[in-house]
């Protein structure tokens, strides 16, 4: 009996998201029972509305890895193609190629590295979220991101000791907590500026 529930379950599923359109559109008997309401004004919109829907899965394996990657105020790379991105996962380095399996991997500090061709880019992300789709597309999210190259390496180490010195005379689980975040970033970023 335990067996046969996920077996349903997926049908159930795969029936749900058949019924599921390709393409944004607005359930019609809202915008009936909206423009009854309000004639004069355009119905809201849903989030359905703002999204463009995803390429459809290749048959073959495409040459580029298309790349978004956006901070909580800007975007850094918009539909990038590239070759490859390596990712600092909480698992480890992880590296993206096309055709990558679809993954969901959570950001640690450290170095994201982008390649296009013999150019690399390497940014500092602090935390975040990588999804990682099966059409070669890859959205990266994080909540801080520099490029390495605008650090100054004596700054960091400045940086690193007095977070280490905090960590030591710290009382308080408060206290102890901030600064090891201290701690792991500025050793992840004094590693990176290092290698």
């Amino acid at each position: 009996m335990l067996r046969l529930a996920p077996r349903l379950l997926r049908r159930s599923l795969a029936r749900t998201f058949a019924d599921v359109p390709a393409t944004p559109t607005q359930d019609s008997s809202f915008v009936q029972a909206w423009q009854k309401i309000n004639p004069n004004l355009d119905p809201p919109k849903t989030p359905l509305a703002f999204m463009t829907p995803r390429p459809p899965t290749p048959s073959s394996i495409p040459s580029k890895l298309t790349v978004n990657f956006v901070l909580p105020y800007q975007s850094e790379l918009a539909s990038k193609e590239v070759d490859m991105v390596i990712i600092p996962a909480t698992t480890g380095h992880m590296g993206v190629l096309p055709g990558h399996v679809a993954t969901i991997a959570e950001l640690r500090p450290g170095i994201l590295s982008v390649h296009e061709g013999s150019s690399v880019t390497k940014y500092f992300v602090s935390s975040g979220f990588a999804f990682i789709h099966a059409n070669s597309f890859a959205d990266i999210v994080a909540v801080e991101a520099v490029p390495v190259d605008r650090f100054d390496p004596t700054l960091v180490q400045k940086g690193l000791a007095e977070f280490q010195q905090k960590l030591a005379i710290a009382s308080t689980d408060l206290e102890k907590a901030e600064a090891q975040i201290g701690v792991d970033v500025h050793s992840a970023l004094n590693s990176a500026l290092a290698g």
